[in-house]
């Protein structure tokens, strides 16, 4: 079988989760897999190198304008033209017509979902609107074309099946994420102290993955580390990686709170190479999203040996299990309470940086990868 994988983002410099998801796939389906053919159909950009052609795998740079029109015209055209027998797309998208079989992962439906859209309506950058605007008209019209839907938890899996009515369908099928192999305790002095001087980080610090998607909530972690510095003499800073400042500043303006800024350091985009040496000299991990799919920073905290604060709602629980401590992502005094337990109570600590170990264990990159090839192999035996 012929196999076209949609990574239109593969190449880009600053990975984020869909990008690494479509990394890790590729890359482990290149060691478990040698008998099907694959061809990767992604967008020409600077970091070429993160992936080889093998035997089996051809990589295709593929031209085509802006997204939306690479996505819907260009892609599926090449796909057909190569001769492909399924075309898998990765990232929440996918052609409206393609031609041929057609299975999509669906990594989450916030942006279809009424109760979170009205909480988050006017927030996020213009390309973020763009993209949900587009991930709204499209996706609907794709689902019941699809041979295959596969989601990142059953916490996901049960919100699409209720929206889009697919409860005795069968075509949703939960695939969990992994975590990379790298990310574990670094004991390497030269390292951390590379990491720590790279990044500037401090000597104590909680560390918040933010950025401008809402869904992060970046405005009730900030408020929650403003009431956080006012309640103890701590001297603790918190890291915000790939996070811009004039952001920053804004949200300090309507938390009433500028004079935190000097307790932030923003370390812009952190290679993921480099996150577990960060990792790793952190004291808390911070992840009080409002909405995740599956949330992969928190297991690789967890594999790094970090205590984890996560939110109580959507997938978080499903996958932090008993390894974190869970909180109301929309009451900042939650948060706030955690933050001071973790940062004291060094059995509640123990406790949950052993546990991480463990539930971190469960989920990793090849076990997805030979799902989504089990997938595969069932649609394909489907064409016999």
């Amino acid at each position: 079988m012929r196999i076209a994988i949609e990574a239109q983002r593969l190449f880009r410099e600053k990975k984020h989760g869909m990008d690494i998801y479509a990394l890790e796939l590729i890359r482990n389906l290149q060691e478990i897999d040698h008998e099907n053919e694959y061809i990767i159909f992604a967008r020409p950009d600077k970091d070429d190198s993160i992936l080889k052609e093998s035997s089996n795998f051809k990589i295709v740079k593929l031209e085509g304008g802006l997204y939306p029109l690479w996505e819907q015209f260009a892609l599926p055209k090449a796909a057909r033209e190569s001769g492909c027998h399924l075309l898998h797309c990765t990232g929440n998208t996918a052609p409206i017509w393609c031609g041929i079989p057609l299975m999509v992962t669906l990594h989450d439906i916030i942006y279809l979902e009424s109760s979170y859209t009205g909480i988050l309506s006017g927030t996020g950058t213009s390309y973020q609107k763009f993209g949900n605007a587009y991930r709204k008209a499209i996706v609907p019209r794709i689902v019941h074309k699809s041979r295959k839907i596969t989601t990142v938890s059953f916490s996901e899996k049960n919100r699409i099946d209720e929206f889009f009515d697919m409860k005795v369908d069968n075509r949703v099928i939960t695939v969990y994420n992994g975590v990379g192999e790298y990310f574990r305790q670094v004991n390497d002095e030269t390292e951390l102290k590379r990491v720590k001087e790279k990044y500037h980080l401090p000597d104590h610090f909680f560390f918040f993955l933010g950025n401008t998607d809402p869904k992060k909530n970046t405005k009730g972690t900030l408020k929650a580390f403003s009431d956080y510095i006012k309640q103890t003499a701590s001297d603790y800073r918190l890291v915000i990686a790939d996070y811009d400042f004039t952001e920053l500043q804004k949200i300090l303006d309507e938390i009433e709170d500028q004079s935190l800024i000097e307790r932030i350091v923003l370390t812009g985009y952190v290679v993921n190479t480099d996150l577990p040496a960060v990792y790793c000299q952190t004291e808390v991990f911070l992840y009080p999203s409002l909405r995740e799919s599956f949330g992969i920073p928190m297991l690789e905290a967890m594999a790094c040996g970090v205590p984890v604060i996560t939110s109580s709602v959507s997938s978080m629980p499903e996958v932090a299990g008993n390894a974190a401590l869970l909180v109301n992502p929309f009451n900042p005094e939650e948060i706030t309470n955690a933050m001071i337990l973790l940062a004291n109570d060094q059995a509640l600590r123990k406790e949950l940086i052993g546990n991480g170990f463990v539930q971190s264990a469960k989920f990793s990159w090849k076990a997805m990868a030979a799902n989504i090839l089990a997938i595969y192999c069932e649609i394909g035996n489907s064409f016999s």
